[in-house]
């Protein structure tokens, strides 16, 4: 098995392969096996959170929009139990990491949003007058 420490999280299994599943539908989280114990739910989750970071710096906007247009939250497993006093530190730093991302990502939809909004109005406004300037003297 293959991974690398990503982002001081510890080893990830996802991190080589985050370009690959940067573009990953709603359809292939719904056949995620289920996480056996916390270490590999929060891999998962920080899988997730380093796709995104991927697509942010590919700055690829159907990429960056995807994953704003995603309606399903991570839910933790309930079946796992207490988060274990050994993890609670990564824990903490992922959802300050996901939080940061996420930041990142409205940000960038929003500015995306106000091009496309300044585009549009530009591509259909009226044309302007163009100034003439005549040399003579009076």
């Amino acid at each position: 098995m293959s991974g690398t420490a990503a982002a001081g999280f510890g080893f990830s299994p996802y991190a080589p392969a985050a370009e690959a599943r940067a573009l990953a539908s709603a359809g292939d989280r719904d056949r995620r096996r289920k996480p056996q114990d916390w270490q590999e739910a929060l891999d998962e989750l920080e899988g997730d959170v380093l796709d995104a970071e991927a697509a942010l710096a590919r700055n690829r906007s159907e990429e960056i929009a995807t994953w704003g247009r995603r309606t399903e939250d991570w839910v933790p497993p309930n079946d796992l139990g207490p988060l274990p006093e050994n993890l609670r530190e990564r824990a903490a730093r992922l959802l300050q990491h996901q939080l940061a991302v996420a930041e990142q990502l409205v940000e960038r939809i929003t500015q995306s949003q106000k091009q496309r909004d300044l585009a549009a109005r530009m591509s259909y406004a009226p044309t302007r007058p163009v100034a003439s300037f005549i040399d003579r003297g009076l």
